[in-house]
């Protein structure tokens, strides 16, 4: 495999709020339509996920407020950086993610946004749940639990 495809399929932009906010009913990878200077941007790891969502909007899959910064060698053809950006789903799924968000309380956020092994983008995306205080709270406590497992378990040996 060519060393310059390697070093592409290890860029991953995670959103790291989406694992505390939110319980993960559900997991899909969706390629994404971007322009010539957003996926430059990608590559260079310049995106974030912090406050992003996903709705269907007439059979389609978007992700709103998903910020990608403007590449700095574009020239007047560079993009915006909060843009629209379109999913590229089944329509099985968004038909299947559609009927599930109905129900309140279901929403679909994105976890991350990473190169495939062809270089191309693509975003894995939830239907959540939203947690309460005190489900945040036990969260919190079983990540703590476990890892106080694993320090004494790698003492022992």
């Amino acid at each position: 495999m060519n060393k310059k495809i390697l070093k592409q399929a290890s860029i991953q932009i995670k959103n790291k709020r989406a694992q505390n906010d939110y319980l993960i009913i559900d997991r899909y990878t969706a390629g994404i339509v971007l322009t010539g200077t957003e996926i430059k941007s990608i590559r260079a790891g310049k995106a974030s996920l912090v406050d992003t969502f996903c709705y269907i909007h007439d059979g389609e899959m978007w992700m709103k407020n998903s910020y990608i910064a403007e590449y700095e060698f574009g020239s007047y053809n560079n993009h915006s950086a909060r843009r629209d950006r379109k999913l590229l789903l089944n329509r099985r799924e968004i038909r299947h993610l559609a009927d599930d968000t109905r129900q309140p309380g279901f929403s679909i956020v994105p976890l991350k946004i990473f190169l495939s092994e062809k270089g191309l983008a693509k975003v894995e995306i939830a239907l959540c749940r939203g947690k309460k205080e005190y489900d945040k709270r036990a969260t919190l406590k079983d990540k703590q639990d476990r890892r106080e497992m694993d320090r004494a378990f790698k003492r022992s040996y």
